[in-house]
């Protein structure tokens, strides 16, 4: 039997995976010794590895601070994959079927920076004034799936991009205070799921509940837009336990996709 080959997972890609993916799980910056410290890994090593991820731009400095958070590059990056693997067969006829289910348009939606961009959509029967297809983006503080993202994140967070974004009033009911937005952000993380009412296009509401991975994260959210005169703002509630049930389904892809991948490995 041949030599196996050497499996070393503690070479300066995986050093540099390693870090990516420890900074990636924190909900503070960090310092280049706090991260060297967390990977038993040599000041000087963390150091150039460190300036390595951030020169492409995979980490970046907290404003003001010379501590570390995740780069836009990398979140973007983060983004396209997210959106590449919901665009399979199977997690389009899940979208497809609760789309029949209540009849009207459905879309999955992903953050990418500081908006919400839309990766796959599936169109009802009924005509509707508002179409999200993929690719389209839309502001955070006025949609449904960028409520639910700001909800989600860290108090301070929240607070401090609330206060960053420029809350454009679209329409008369558009959030534009950001002590209003929090206030709303925080009802909406209590709750679970967001709702907007004509705050983005007249004339139009919406819902979305979050889809989650195995471990409880946000991956993307799942919602819907609709005419006013056809629903109405109350009557948005009646979509939410389809919703829920197809962001379940959805869920529960990802994990088959992970069962898949480690079974692959004994396949041979």
């Amino acid at each position: 039997m041949a030599d196996e080959p050497d499996r070393s997972r503690d070479g300066p890609l995986d050093r540099a995976i390693a870090i990516l993916t420890f900074v990636a799980e924190q909900k503070k910056a960090l310092s280049a010794a706090e991260i060297a410290v967390a990977l038993a890994l040599p000041v000087p090593t963390a150091h150039r590895l460190i300036g390595n991820l951030e020169d492409r731009g995979l980490v970046q400095k907290a404003l003001g601070t010379k501590r570390y958070v995740v780069g836009s590059r990398l979140v973007t990056l983060s983004a396209k994959t997210i959106g590449a693997a919901f665009r399979t067969v199977r997690r389009h006829a899940v979208l497809s079927a609760v789309a029949d289910r209540i009849g009207e348009q459905c879309e999955i939606g992903v953050v990418r920076d500081n908006a919400v961009v839309y990766v796959d959509s599936v169109r009802s029967k009924q005509q509707q004034g508002l179409q999200f297809n993929p690719g389209d983006a839309a502001p955070l503080h006025c949609t449904s799936t960028g409520k639910i993202y700001m909800s989600r994140l860290p108090a301070k967070v929240r607070h401090r991009l609330a206060h960053a974004l420029p809350l454009a009033r679209y329409t008369p009911t558009t959030i534009a205070d950001p002590d209003a937005l929090l206030a709303h952000l925080e009802a909406t993380r209590r709750r679970g799921w967001a709702k907007t009412n004509q705050e983005y296009v007249a004339g139009v509401v919406g819902c979305a509940v979050p889809i989650v991975s195995p471990a409880g994260d946000l991956i993307a959210c799942l919602g819907v837009s609709v005419p006013m005169a056809r629903v109405g703002f109350d009557g948005l509630d009646a979509f939410i336990g389809p919703l829920q049930e197809a962001a379940a389904l959805l869920s529960n892809t990802i994990l088959s996709d992970n069962e898949d991948s480690d079974n692959s490995q004994f396949s041979e």
